[in-house]
Formats: structure tokens, C-alpha cells, sequence
């Protein structure tokens, strides 16, 4: 029996840039060493792992860092409270969403924002 989804995994070029890139979003780094960065809100962690050090767990952890395309067709959403007031505080650190917040007919205000690898974040709110 399944008990829960908790840890969503993603290979990397810089872990650097993507320790900056989303802790500027407020995520808290719970865990790091020079190959693997932890990020976790509630049960939900989000695991990034170094391509390049890949090469040296074997054949098939480096053929699925370097498989391509990445992220096609995943998209990450992420829950805010006050969406204008998070995309104004990203714009204030640096960061550059890819739209602008707008308002959907399935009831969220959203935008978007893509990662230091182009991994797709939806930044949301449901609207009342």
C-alpha cells in the first residue's frame, strides 16, 4: 500500500546556482554535501543531485542525468498566499519569472518560473 510521495528528484549542471535560485523562493535547505541538496516544506522534499558526479555511481545514474530532454511537460506548482506580493519580492532579489501573474479559469492566479535547468515552477494561488 502506497503511504505517501514525499521526494521529487532532479539532476543538475550547477548545485550552486540551484541552492541560490531556490532558496531565494524561501525553501529551507534541510540537507547538503558536495554531490546532493535537500529542500523541504512539510512532508514535500525536493532532492537535486549533481550530473557531473553521476558519472562516478555508474552507467545508469548517468544515463538518466544526462538523458534529455529534461523537465518537458513537468511542472512543479508551488502554493503561495499572496501571489503579487511573492512575484514583486523574486523581481527584488534578482530572479526573472518567465509571465506575469494572471488569473486561470480552473480558479488560480499563477505564474511562471523556470529554475537555473529550465525545470518549470508554476507559482500559484486559488482565487476565492
Amino acid at each position: 500500500m502506497i503511504k505517501g510521495i514525499n521526494i521529487l528528484g532532479f539532476y543538475v549542471t550547477n548545485l550552486v546556482a540551484t541552492i541560490d535560485f531556490y532558496t531565494k523562493l524561501g525553501f529551507q535547505k534541510t540537507r547538503s554535501d558536495a554531490v546532493t541538496v535537500e529542500f523541504a516544506f512539510e512532508s514535500m522534499r525536493l532532492q537535486f543531485m549533481d550530473k557531473q558526479e553521476s558519472k562516478k555511481q555508474g552507467k545508469q545514474f548517468e544515463e538518466e542525468a544526462f538523458g534529455e530532454p529534461k523537465g518537458i511537460g513537468l511542472y512543479i506548482n508551488i502554493e503561495v498566499e499572496n501571489i503579487d506580493e511573492y512575484y514583486k519580492s523574486l523581481k527584488d532579489k534578482g530572479l526573472t519569472p518567465s509571465t506575469q501573474p494572471r488569473d486561470w479559469p480552473w480558479g488560480h492566479r499563477e505564474f511562471v518560473i523556470r529554475d537555473p535547468d529550465r525545470y518549470k515552477l508554476v507559482i500559484y494561488q486559488k482565487l476565492k
